[in-house]
């Protein structure tokens, strides 16, 4: 797959792109970025809408492709963007709501669209002590769960999320628009547990897992920074050795009929209760 993300058409006054055609090349190759496997060897991703690219301009991360709708309305967010992009050495272009919808797979698209370079980090690119919590998920497979812990590990200040084993992308589109801007505010990391585990027990760290095996009550248990905390898979939870690599494993009480919470739920409420603890 080409990866330099050249655009073809008329050119306007403001030397941006204009693409009117679906049978532009450029069209199929950011259309494909919907797929795992042309993200992963393309190196880039999708995001869209003028809050959520905002949101990542003021982090720092500038699209290396700006869609603007051609029937969009004047905005001073869409300007800063634009001069961002200029300034960073990207393209704009101009199409159709249509062509838009095409791409990003919605029947009612946003009016701007951008593509982005993967910033997923390796381990030891992490400084575990930036952040007192950091946020660990084995095989999670929703993505509107990878993304709703993205944003819980905003809201807390986590430093990032570290995504063990066979996870579903954290760049898909559904991550990236459930993220609500968090995958650009969060470090996120790829890792088998093997080596996640090596590097974690090379430094300080306390490894907590949620599981129904203890009794441990997860208001009971004293919270060491930096706090790793693991959440298991949607439906089978975590695998029962991963359990006892844990340092300590703690529950949420259920008083009703279901044994368990989702995974994002349960992750938010073991985060802010991390949180809560360390604010004291």
């Amino acid at each position: 797959m080409n990866t330099d993300f050249s655009a073809h058409g008329e050119v306007d006054a403001d030397g941006n792109r204009i693409i009117t055609g679906f049978s532009n090349p450029l069209v199929k190759q950011v259309r494909s970025l919907r797929e795992k496997k042309h993200r992963k060897r393309s190196g880039h991703f999708l995001a869209e809408g003028l809050r959520l690219l905002t949101e990542a301009r003021e982090e720092g991360y500038v699209p290396v492709m700006l869609f603007m709708s051609d029937s969009r309305d004047e905005h001073p967010l869409v300007s800063a963007l634009e001069n961002a992009v200029r300034e960073n050495d990207g393209q704009i272009i101009k199409t159709t709501r249509e062509i838009l919808s095409k791409m990003s797979g919605k029947d009612n698209p946003q009016t701007v669209l951008g593509v982005y370079r993967d910033h997923a980090i390796n381990l030891n690119d992490i400084d575990r002590h930036r952040a007192n919590i950091w946020l660990v998920a084995q095989s999670l497979r929703d993505p509107g769960n990878l993304g709703t812990i993205l944003r819980t590990g905003d809201a807390v200040g986590a430093g990032g999320l570290i995504l063990v084993d066979d996870c579903v992308d954290a760049f898909s589109v559904e991550a990236v628009r459930s993220s609500m801007g968090a995958i650009f505010t969060q470090k996120i990391v790829q890792a088998p547990w093997p080596e996640f585990l090596k590097w974690l027990r090379g430094g300080e760290g306390q490894l907590v897992g949620t599981s129904l095996n203890t009794d441990n009550d997860y208001q009971g248990v004293k919270y060491e920074a930096p706090t790793f905390l693991l959440i298991g898979n949607e439906a089978q939870g975590l695998p029962s050795d991963y359990e006892t690599e844990c340092d300590t494993l703690v529950k949420m009480p259920m008083m009703g009929k279901a044994d368990s919470l989702n995974a994002a739920v349960a992750t938010a409420v073991m985060a802010y209760e991390v949180l809560n603890q360390q604010r004291k």
